[in-house]
């Protein structure tokens, strides 16, 4: 599946890991980011953060995960743990250290790398994150969405709730964009695993967020409707891991393409602050 992303179109390469091949671009020159969005999305997500990354002196590699997008879809399980072991073997091969931008699930899994894994991770950038199990008003409603995910009825149905989370500012293609996911996730197979996706829980991050010694920015749109208090989830998640945030304005879950300007912005002041600088 690929969607037109601002600035150049790279080749896809492809990863084998445990399971099945895992999907991945790479652009620019300078320190390593590694992107990694959530589920239901496509690596696509970060199509607006890409250039910023690129012409601020950065290298940016882009990752679709397990049963998404151009990865394979014929895993046993996905979730956190499973994104975590599959990026891990990502930064292992690629033999640098990267910071870690993920967003929503894609965050959970890049704390569990973190802590697992400091070595391979010079910060986090954490967007719209989920890192620990939601409070019970957020999780009633994601368990009420569960069974609403299964086949063969998932892909209407995140079609129907893709408007919800990007509350606030829309991006201009957001209606091209959509129909990419959507027609992604009909693909044979891949509505299966998108069901395992939603199933998964965020645990395992909660449990390593106190091992974490990663400089972190937390980035949070300011209608986020994944969190009851998005502006408290965030300064939470900030003060567990010693890090900074940063809100959003007129964004909901997905700031980096809602609001990409100020979103790129505050990333790439972040990466200015860690133990490196941007080349060129």
């Amino acid at each position: 599946m690929t969607f037109t992303h601002n600035g150049p179109r790279t080749e896809t390469r492809y990863l084998s890991v445990p399971g099945g091949t895992i999907a991945y671009d790479i652009q620019g020159e300078g320190p390593l980011v590694l992107l990694v969005p959530g589920m239901g999305d496509l690596r696509a997500a970060y199509r607006f953060l890409v250039p910023a990354l690129v012409n601020a002196g950065y290298t940016a590699a882009s990752v679709d995960v397990r049963g998404h997008g151009e990865s394979d879809a014929a895993f046993d399980s996905s979730g956190d743990v499973e994104t975590a072991a599959d990026i891990t073997l990502l930064l292992e091969v690629l033999a640098t250290p990267a910071v870690i931008v993920g967003n929503s699930m894609g965050a959970g899994s890049a704390v569990i790398v973190a802590a697992e894994y400091p070595h391979l991770v010079d910060g986090l950038v954490l967007v719209g994150p989920f890192v620990r199990q939601p409070a019970s008003s957020t999780a009633f409603t994601r368990a009420m969405l569960r069974p609403l995910m299964a086949r063969p009825w998932a892909a209407a149905v995140w079609k129907t709730y893709l408007p919800k989370l990007y509350a606030g500012r829309r991006p201009e293609d957001f209606t091209d964009y959509r129909n990419a996911v959507i027609a992604a996730l009909r693909r044979p197979g891949y509505t299966r695993a998108f069901s395992l996706t939603a199933r998964a829980d965020h645990r395992r991050a909660g449990e390593s967020l106190t091992d974490v010694t990663s400089p972190t920015l937390v980035v949070m749109g300011e209608k986020d409707p994944d969190f009851a208090d998005p502006k408290g989830e965030a300064d939470w998640i900030g003060r567990a891991l010693g890090g900074t945030t940063v809100m959003i304005a007129d964004a909901g879950h997905y700031p980096q393409s809602q609001q990409p300007e100020l979103t790129s912005a505050a990333i790439v002041r972040f990466l200015g602050t860690l133990r490196y600088r941007a080349q060129g």
